[in-house]
């Protein structure tokens, strides 16, 4: 039987059943964390048990409910913290027609304010760990492609509204606002900024990340034709992050979080080279209409991170991992492995 660790700080971690936050929790037991979830529904046993199976879950977590729309609906959940993993996003996708102010970029500032309230009304707090997005720094026009980005850049709020690029900007703005609201409050806050996350998924239920990636790897390539050049991220490494980040005194301000950042059609190649019976493309076509979001070539600067000790797991570990997955549950259908 494996040693537990010795026991480490009490700490909450918001949207607790989503891709990333499963996988934080997960390492965060295995460190001896005792971990406060928030979820929508605790006793939905089909979007939580598999927090439950973790190692350590049911001696060091506890699920309790959380809606980001509610003011003070965390209270409870964050007080007697000494940190805080805010994961959870209210953004689930933009229904036709719809006010995207009102569907995605009001939920997304006030979801974290929410929490922030909650973390301000806390006297055991140390520090307040946000999960952004590398999109924040990434779409804008006035970079030097011979320049990596690096965490002083922000994203162009006006070229986002042109081009209805909603979740980049609501991730920009949600940053913004806590950012703001921090500094104002005197809360120690370091943000984290994964490129598109890649890996094993935990939850069974398929996020919207892990449906594109299982929609790549089958052929159905549709929402691949958007996304042009693309940093990508373990995972794994994502969760190791977060804990890097709020263990090491010395981190501060903005950490951008990713591998490797290639062309579709570079991935396309590896990935058809790699696992030749599934139905990969060679290369994507941009489809009509998505033209006008490919972004021009461009770097993402990772010392920052890689300055505290991160290293960061290679394209084939983290496509490799999560071929397995998803054939362990049933989403592909079993081949002979052609990794080497």
């Amino acid at each position: 039987m494996d040693e537990v660790p010795d026991f480490k700080d009490k700490v909450c971690v918001t949207g607790a059943a989503g891709f990333v936050a499963s996988w934080l929790i997960k390492r965060l037991l295995l460190s001896g964390y005792h971990v406060i979830g928030t979820v929508r529904d605790p006793g939905d046993d089909k979007k939580v048990g598999h927090l439950w199976r973790l190692s350590g879950a049911r001696e060091r977590l506890q699920l309790v409910k959380g809606d980001l729309m509610v003011e003070g609906s965390f209270d409870e959940a964050i007080m007697g913290c000494h940190g805080v993993f805010h994961t959870a996003s209210p953004v689930l996708g933009l229904p036709i027609n719809s006010d995207p102010k009102a569907e995605i970029l009001q939920p997304a500032i006030n979801g974290t304010l929410n929490v922030l309230r909650s973390c301000k009304k806390n006297p055991s707090l140390r520090r307040v760990v946000l999960t952004s997005s590398s999109s924040t720094v990434r779409a804008r026009d006035d970079f030097d492609p011979g320049v990596p980005l690096d965490e002083s850049s922000w994203s162009s709020e006006e070229l986002c509204e042109r081009l209805k690029i909603w979740y980049v900007l609501s991730k920009t703005l949600a940053e913004k606002a806590a950012w703001n609201f921090c500094m104002e409050n005197k809360i120690d806050l370091v943000t984290i900024l994964p490129s598109f996350v890649i890996g094993p998924s935990l939850p069974p239920l398929l996020c919207s990340t892990a449906s594109d990636v299982l929609g790549l790897l089958t052929g159905e390539t549709e929402k691949f034709h958007r996304h042009g050049r693309m940093g990508y991220v373990h995972i794994d490494d994502v969760a190791l992050s977060h804990i890097l980040l709020y263990e090491n005194e010395n981190a501060k301000g903005r950490y951008l979080c990713s591998s490797t950042v290639i062309d579709n059609h570079q991935l396309a190649a590896i990935l058809s080279a790699r696992y030749p019976t599934l139905s990969i493309p060679k290369r994507f076509k941009f489809k009509a209409g998505f033209e006008k979001l490919d972004r021009p070539y461009y770097e993402l600067d990772i010392s920052k991170l890689k300055g505290l000790g991160m290293e960061f797991r290679s394209i084939e570990e983290m496509f490799d991992d999560c071929v397995k997955s998803l054939i362990e549950q049933g989403h592909l259908p079993t081949y002979h492995e052609t990794m080497e």
